[in-house]
């Protein structure tokens, strides 16, 4: 085969066009499935084929996660996290429709941790010098603008880290935008964090043995269903 023959994409079996291929550990993508890859993956190469094409068909499934998705609760400003309370879920998007980028779905339960991390650019200030070109102050003078993002940990078997850009550009300190966005990342990050401990504190009442009780209406002893209910007559057992 030579250098410039064009390769088989070992994913979807069309030809990878100049420029197209994009490397697996034992095999080659074309540009066209990369696309439709979790924007959260990182490693590509790292991948087998057989671990790609697993992870696109995870992807797929997640579509119709996207489709049933319904937000009670939308925040951020740049990056959106949308939560649907009642499913248990939540997901991040850039988008104005979310549905146009299929955005992976988290469980509550697979948040496992969150912080806010805010990044300092530093940029040096020139004046003009005598010849019309820029020179430094003596000393130099700089200006600093802030990046604004919430750092997500997460258990999924593709990606350990979700990255929500709360703010980029040029943020100034002690203005109203950087204060905006400092807000915003505290709004997401106790969200977040209130949604673990829900999910941890499920966890553990789910895992806890259930104990006979003797119902209050019928006088029935009983472990009470999933409902917190008497089989025997139906009533609420407190």
């Amino acid at each position: 085969m030579g250098l410039f023959d064009k390769k088989i994409c070992d994913i979807c079996g069309d030809k990878i066009g100049l420029l197209g291929n994009r490397k697996l550990e034992d095999g080659n993508m074309c540009k066209n499935c990369a696309k439709k890859m979790s924007p959260w993956l990182t490693g590509r190469k790292g991948y087998t084929v057989a671990e790609m094409k697993e992870h696109l068909q995870y992807r797929e499934e997640n579509k119709d996660k996207v489709a049933a998705f319904n937000p009670t609760k939308v925040l951020g400003l740049e990056n959106k996290v949308y939560i649907d309370e009642d499913k248990g879920q939540v997901l991040v998007s850039r988008m104005r429709d979310f549905r146009e980028e299929n955005p992976d779905v988290l469980e509550f339960s697979q948040i496992t941790g969150c912080m806010v991390d805010i990044d300092e650019n530093e940029h040096e200030i020139f004046r003009e010098g005598p010849d019309g070109e820029e020179e430094s102050y003596d000393p130099p003078r700089y200006e600093r603008t802030y990046d604004f993002r919430v750092i997500v940990n997460v258990n999924s078997p593709w990606f350990k880290e979700v990255e929500i850009m709360v703010e980029s550009g040029d943020v100034e300190r002690f203005s109203a935008e950087y204060r905006q966005a400092e807000l915003a990342c505290e709004e997401i990050r106790e969200a977040l964090t209130s949604i673990r401990s829900e999910a941890r504190n499920a966890a553990v009442k789910a895992a806890k043995p259930k104990q006979a009780v003797q119902c209050p209406l019928c006088g029935a002893t009983v472990i009470p269903d999933a409902n917190g209910k008497c089989e025997y007559c139906g009533g609420a057992i407190g």
